[in-house]
């Protein structure tokens, strides 16, 4: 049957949905589990999976980057992250009991401390593991309140980064974990891909239509730049006083976010982990000061956002009136389909960052170190390009 050049090319110009060829994901940049391209290089880097008060002498199952593991913290204060699955018969750790030198199998009593070493067979007295028997394990690091693994090449394992706005904290000082839904306007765990949630962060754009700023202020003076560590947004809308709003984030290869608030007396770095395919949560690190309020924006500039009610005490019709950025990346579902795009030079921001992200999985296939890696235990900290939210500054006179 001869559908003409037309829709054989993928396109109808009459734009009939009819005939329509059949639309793809991007699946080396979204996909994130063992084996996969986009998962080797998200395994590169530590990631974020809990706060340090959830590793506990109860073990629970996480998921993260596309498998499900058990955490727990032994009676010494050691957190272990193992693969669920006892290597004796395959019954599931998460009902183990956690003990002084690791978690014993519910089972048959195997007993592993959190590098999977075996340390006994219950039902085998005096005898020894086979040789090299380990129950899998993940490398865990302990800072900022939250806990991180590594999942990569053993040899490739970089050190944990350090970052200028949560170093040297003075006495009044300390560090806030979120693992709340910020920056998902929405629940804790977001139902759709990492990357599609991530890359909003440098789409300045958005914030004319879906946030409800003056499109065509923000499109005359929305900038973007490379940081050598990936994309820095730079959107900036007049206000009627005179003055200016910036809404300055950066996105940081892999899955860093800059997106702190000026006003309050506080600076943080933010992390989005990809727990699968299908699935993400936000997890923020933020300096505060003791007895300092959460926010003390303006009344002039908090007037510029939607006052509204929580996300979960709303209504699908409410919802649907006013839609956030919950609405808008999981309404691409679950994993956008990257071939239906129809890319402008407001998207300058989206295709910098998809840019960067192809040149680093470019870098692992040749066995390469992707960017934002050191093995120095001394490099100097990170220091972000952040600013997000309204940032009140004197505009020139025309």
């Amino acid at each position: 049957m001869d559908f003409g050049p037309d829709v054989k090319q993928g396109r109808d110009r009459s734009g009939r949905a009819y005939g329509r060829p059949a639309a793809s994901p991007d699946d080396d940049l979204v996909r994130c589990g063992p084996g996969t391209l986009g998962g080797e290089l998200l395994r590169r880097y530590w990631q974020p999976l809990a706060r340090s008060e959830e590793a506990t002498r109860l073990p629970r199952l996480v998921g993260i980057l596309g498998e499900e593991l058990i955490l727990f913290r032994d009676g010494s204060g050691r957190p272990g992250l193992l693969y669920p699955r006892c290597m004796h018969r395959g019954t599931t750790l998460l009902y183990g009991r956690v003990e002084e030198n690791g978690i014993r199998c519910c089972y048959h009593g195997w007993l592993f401390d959190p590098e999977g070493h075996v340390l006994e067979m219950a039902c085998e007295p005096g005898a020894r593991a086979p040789s090299g028997a380990r129950q899998p394990w993940y490398p865990l690091v302990e800072k900022f309140g939250l806990i991180f693994a590594y999942m990569g090449p053993p040899e490739k394992k970089p050190v944990l980064p350090r970052y200028q706005c949560l170093e040297n904290l003075t006495e009044d000082e300390y560090i806030v974990v979120d693992d709340t839904s910020l920056g998902t306007e929405g629940d804790v765990i977001m139902p759709c891909n990492w990357l599609q949630h991530f890359e909003n962060l440098v789409d300045g754009y958005h914030l004319a239509t879906l946030h409800h700023r003056r499109s065509d202020q923000i499109e005359q003076l929305a900038m973007f730049t490379n940081s050598g560590r990936g994309v820095v947004a730079w959107p900036k809308e007049p206000l009627p006083n005179g003055q200016a709003l910036f809404f300055i984030a950066e996105a940081m290869i892999p899955t860093v976010r800059a997106l702190t608030n000026p006003f309050a007396p506080s600076r943080g770095v933010g992390w989005t982990l990809p727990i699968d395919d299908t699935h993400l949560r936000n997890y923020q690190a933020t300096r505060m000061k003791r007895n300092a309020p959460a926010s003390i924006i303006p009344p002039e500039v908090r007037a510029v956002f939607n006052d509204v009610a929580t996300w979960k005490k709303m209504t699908h019709e409410e919802r649907r009136n006013r839609p956030g950025d919950w609405e808008a990346q999981t309404g691409q579902g679950e994993i956008t389909l990257h071939s239906e795009e129809q890319l402008v030079s407001s998207d300058r921001g989206v295709v910098m960052l998809r840019k960067m992200l192809r040149d680093q999985l470019k870098r692992i296939a040749r066995g390469e170190d992707p960017v934002n890696v050191s093995f120095d235990p001394d490099a100097p900290p990170v220091k972000l390009t952040d600013g997000d939210w309204a940032v009140p500054t004197p505009v020139a006179a025309e």
